[in-house]
């Protein structure tokens, strides 16, 4: 892993648009391209299989559940393949998986009604979003100033959400129109090829060209995937980060699937109002990254996501089912339950700046940590309402989620960062502002 430098410690001033680093931004915009590409699928895709295809809806859902494995499996391969590779070879494995499983699917699969090749090559698909993605949030945390880490996060998950389920979206309800989904589907495709080529030819920060553990530090594939295990136990304070990662969207995931059945079934609402709760809820997530990543930089990344994030989705989960449980059908308050949720969510956005600061010779196999958390939410939201909800109800899972998010806050006000050795042969001031630039 690399090695704390000088540089690194104490950041030179560097130019930034908006507090994205100017060396980076082409990722960023590569990123936003991909996550249309990768976005424009999930409002209609199920629909497509199942519809247009004739597959039952069983086999529509192990499609999915693959994905959604080989999805979880990426994001935790994008932060050790990046000490072994680089972020930059990562993020190319990606899109070439991408494009590879998805040109088959399209030329070959499709065409031939074949379940069969149609669930390996979306199935091995997942692979790729994630480690594009992801593999550029390490490039961020491996080259972006210390100072800004925070802004900068905020806006790599500006892009990735604003790509993935809004214009992604968007896009999809432009063009099926005009010339139908299956055609669609290719131009998704020339969004991610042109996603990749922008980081390929015009994103030149030297930090991603090569694998982040150097030196005595570097070991093998096998190894080093092995400590992004026990790195969490190792340093238990990044396990502890990576507990409120796996809480920041549990609750996301969770709720998508069973607030609807509550609202819509028991309350009243109509698809079409749920549909604009979501976007309510993305909307408020979006105004809030950038601000609460700059917040963190300057104020606290502890504070802001325990307070922020864990205190205000708490608060926002019983929200969600109080309010409509008391008001009835009263869709401004019910909106207002919801945009707080994207707030509460967008709090949790200084965490992984927090979590390297425990070791940042390891920020490879801590971002798999990281990234371990976030897919595994995928699968653990969900999971926790088909467990409870027929025992306690839908208020009572409600319940969990709100417990879960004060519980993150809990392990997070315990992540003080380390101060570093004392280095003798550096002026204390360098060391002093070194610490101060850590985190408050």
């Amino acid at each position: 892993m690399l090695s704390p430098s000088p540089e690194r410690a104490l950041p030179q001033p560097r130019p930034a648009i908006l507090g994205i680093p100017r060396a980076l931004i082409w990722g960023y915009v590569g990123v936003l391209l991909f996550m249309i590409g990768d976005g424009v699928e999930t409002s209609y895709l199920p629909t497509y299989f199942k519809t247009d295809l004739g597959f039952a809806e069983a086999s529509v859902g192990v499609i999915f559940t693959v994905y959604g494995v080989t999805a979880a499996v990426g994001a935790f391969l994008a932060g050790g393949l990046s000490d072994q590779w680089g972020p930059r070879r990562v993020m190319m494995a990606g899109a070439v998986c991408w494009v590879v499983c998805h040109a088959l699917m399209l030329a070959v699969a499709i065409p031939a009604h074949s379940y069969g090749l149609i669930l390996a090559g979306y199935g091995l698909r997942g692979f790729g979003y994630p480690l594009f993605a992801y593999g550029f949030m390490v490039w961020i945390m491996a080259g972006a100033p210390e100072r800004q880490l925070g802004k900068a996060l905020g806006w790599f998950w500006f892009c990735f959400t604003m790509g993935y389920p809004v214009l992604g979206s968007a896009l999809v309800s432009f063009l099926k129109p005009m010339i139908g989904f299956y055609h669609t589907l290719w131009v998704s495709l020339a969004m991610i090829v042109a996603g990749a080529l922008v980081v390929l030819l015009l994103l030149r920060e030297r930090t991603g060209f090569q694998g982040l553990s150097r030196g005595p530090e570097r070991v093998g594939l096998a190894r080093t995937f092995l400590g992004c295990f026990t790195v969490m136990f190792a340093k238990p304070r990044v396990g502890m980060g990576a507990v409120v990662r796996l809480i920041n969207t549990t609750s996301q995931f969770g709720i998508w699937v069973f607030t609807p059945l509550f609202l819509v079934d028991r309350i009243g609402f109509s698809a079409q109002e749920w549909a604009s709760l979501l976007i309510v809820m993305m909307v408020s997530n979006l105004a809030c990254v950038v601000l609460f990543g700059a917040l963190g930089d300057r104020w606290s990344r502890r504070k802001t996501v325990a307070w922020l994030g864990g205190v205000v989705s708490a608060l926002a989960c019983l929200a969600l089912y109080y309010v409509p449980q008391t008001a009835g059908h009263d869709y401004p308050l019910v909106a207002i339950a919801a945009g707080a949720l994207g707030v509460g969510m967008a709090g949790y956005v200084p965490l992984p700046p927090l979590m390297t600061a425990q070791a940042p010779e390891r920020k490879g196999q801590i971002m798999s940590a990281y990234t371990l958390g976030a897919g595994a939410s995928m699968a653990f939201g969900p999971l926790i309402g088909t467990v409870f909800i027929g025992s306690i109800g839908i208020g009572g899972v409600m319940g969990i989620y709100a417990a879960l998010h004060l519980l993150s806050t809990v392990l997070v006000l315990c992540m003080k960062t380390p101060e570093p050795p004392m280095d003798h042969a550096r002026p204390a001031p360098v060391a002093a502002t070194a610490i101060r630039g850590a985190d408050a």
